[in-house]
């Protein structure tokens, strides 16, 4: 069972950004591909960005692209999501995954362990 713990939410301006962080559990951190999503408000949940197991494969949902960066420190079972140029529809509860999947995801049943999510507000 791999345990995921996100922090770095919180309330931005229009143009702020944040780093969103997400620690894992486990020490065969380096197995995992990575993910994160997002649900706003009566919506379904959404893919925002992936990460493979070392690091090189990257793939961004369009309304990110640009914006937010991906990456993993796997020494420190830790995979971030820098935000920047951030706007109200970005609003919402992110959430970091993990799958054993070789190949990262962008579909969320791919996913096998969540996190409880961290609430991003971007409001002036």
């Amino acid at each position: 069972q791999v345990r995921l713990v996100e922090s770095g939410g919180g309330l931005v301006q229009p143009g702020g950004s944040l780093r969103l962080s997400c620690v894992a559990s486990e020490r065969t951190f380096s197995r995992y591909s990575m993910g994160w999503f997002c649900q706003a408000p009566g919506k379904e949940r959404e893919f925002v960005a992936t990460i493979s197991r070392n690091g090189f494969g990257i793939y961004y949902a369009d309304s990110v692209k640009g914006r937010f960066t991906i990456s993993r420190d796997n020494a420190k079972n830790t995979v971030f999501l820098q935000m920047n140029w951030l706007e109200p529809e970005d609003t919402a509860v992110y959430y970091c995954a993990a799958t054993t999947a070789s190949i990262p995801s962008l579909s969320q049943f791919d996913y096998d362990y969540w996190g409880q999510g961290t609430q991003v507000t971007v409001s002036s």
